[in-house]
């Protein structure tokens, strides 16, 4: 059985995931709710519970301010945050980046069966605060380029600066990133999720089953079909349809 806690300052929103989850998960527990700030930080400290269901915005902040509360005691908060929220563009950037959970409202079915799914593979875990601290320090400063990256693994959560991604391969429904001064990571995303995040960041979809960071692209060779040689002296293969567009980008670094 997980336990589970609502915090939320709509009443209905509350019972309409009540019934999300008596019907799509009713191995999970809710021990209670809230509607505030006030109230999320004393249901949290009384239940301590498996999973927080979070909503951003509450009648008396944020919850982020809840979160803020317990950062300041590390080891204080082992549960597993899921926010959920309309659909706020940075903040949602700022959720994948920190490789922290959310739903979007109105709450889809399947989307929070996935989550669901994933709560159970990672409650044993508790390692929330790498990441939590990173989500803090991105909504406090609210930049448009985040300069670190939470990535999940199966061993846990582990944070890595933007800049020192050297490039991203496809393997399945799996991303293998490719890190300055480390060993391989591979996690459980498509490389289509990352090409989204980081097409801001410097990083170019080169290939079906390549994106790099363009700072450690050294050179272009038209040779044997085309291919671009990484910082990494990896040999990437280049689609067709974006030879060109490298081209140019190469002409401008």
């Amino acid at each position: 059985m997980i336990t589970a806690l609502l915090i939320d300052d709509d009443a209905n929103l509350r019972n309409g995931m009540k019934g999300l989850l008596a019907m799509y998960a009713p191995d999970i527990k809710i021990l209670g709710e809230a509607d505030s700030v006030k109230g999320g930080i004393q249901a949290i400290a009384t239940h301590q519970p498996d999973v927080i269901f979070l909503d951003i915005q509450l009648g008396d902040g944020t919850g982020f301010d809840i979160l803020e509360q317990f950062a300041q005691k590390k080891g204080s908060l082992t549960s597993h945050v899921v926010f959920i929220t309309a659909h706020e563009e940075f903040a949602v950037k700022a959720f994948r980046f920190s490789a922290l959970d959310f739903l979007l409202k109105p709450v889809d079915p399947e989307e929070l069966q996935k989550v669901i799914e994933k709560i159970k593979k990672v409650l044993s875990n508790n390692d929330n605060y790498a990441h939590i601290d990173l989500l803090l320090e991105n909504i406090r400063k609210k930049v448009d380029k985040f300069k670190r990256i939470a990535l999940s693994t199966s061993d846990g959560i582990h944070l890595f600066e933007v800049s020192d991604i050297i490039r991203l391969e496809s393997q399945d429904n799996y991303t293998r990133f490719h890190i300055k001064d480390h060993k391989p990571v591979l996690i459980a995303k498509t490389l289509k999720e990352y090409e989204d995040l980081l097409s801001e960041q410097g990083f170019e979809r080169i290939h079906q089953s390549h994106l790099i960071n363009l700072a450690y692209l050294r050179s272009y060779i038209k040779k044997d079909g085309g291919y671009a040689v990484m910082a990494d002296n990896s040999n990437l293969p280049i689609s067709q349809r974006k030879k060109e567009r490298l081209q140019e980008l190469l002409k401008s670094l």
